[in-house]
């Protein structure tokens, strides 16, 4: 996956990778352990390459706010009032705190970066079940190697005699 691929990445589309790739193989416990470096290094690219987008976006949301700000004070550009004409110069702090909680440029911005917030909550998530697929992983192996230790021979020759008793 490159870095263009990475940046138009959706919520849904993690999901599914995750999805497959959480999947452990019982039987190949060693090849699973494996490659819980190259899922690691997946992950956290995904990660970052998120972070980096929602700061972007933070960014964007400081200029937009600016912006309308000077919109609705009536400081903007006189080009911008042609292209979008706002007939009133809010003067007072609560009003003009409303006027930019209601801006839908202002609001799109903020959903992206929920959007964005949510999905590094989901990315956390899957990096720290992949740390702990290192112990998961190891406690199957543990478990393997004591459920086939007490099925061989002389373990079930001494629980047949331990029966008897």
């Amino acid at each position: 996956m490159c870095s263009s691929d990475l940046s138009s990445i959706s919520l849904e589309v993690i999901q599914e990778m995750w999805q497959k790739d959480s999947e452990v193989n019982q039987d190949e416990l060693d090849t699973e352990s494996l490659k819980i470096p190259q899922l690691h290094a997946k992950y956290y690219q995904l990660y970052n390459t998120i972070l980096l987008l929602r700061r972007q976006a933070e960014q964007q949301h400081s200029s937009i706010l600016l912006e309308r700000r000077k919109f609705y004070m009536g400081k903007a550009e006189t080009q911008v009032y042609i292209d979008e004409p706002f007939p009133y110069k809010v003067r007072d702090k609560e009003d003009l705190k409303l006027y930019l909680e209601a801006d839908e440029k202002l609001s799109k911005i903020r959903l992206k970066i929920d959007y964005y917030e949510t999905m590094l909550k989901y990315l956390e998530e899957i990096l720290k079940q992949i740390s702990n697929r290192t112990y998961q992983i190891k406690n199957a192996i543990r478990s393997e190697e004591h459920t086939s230790e007490l099925q061989s021979p002389d373990h079930l020759v001494c629980r047949l005699l331990l029966e008897k008793k």
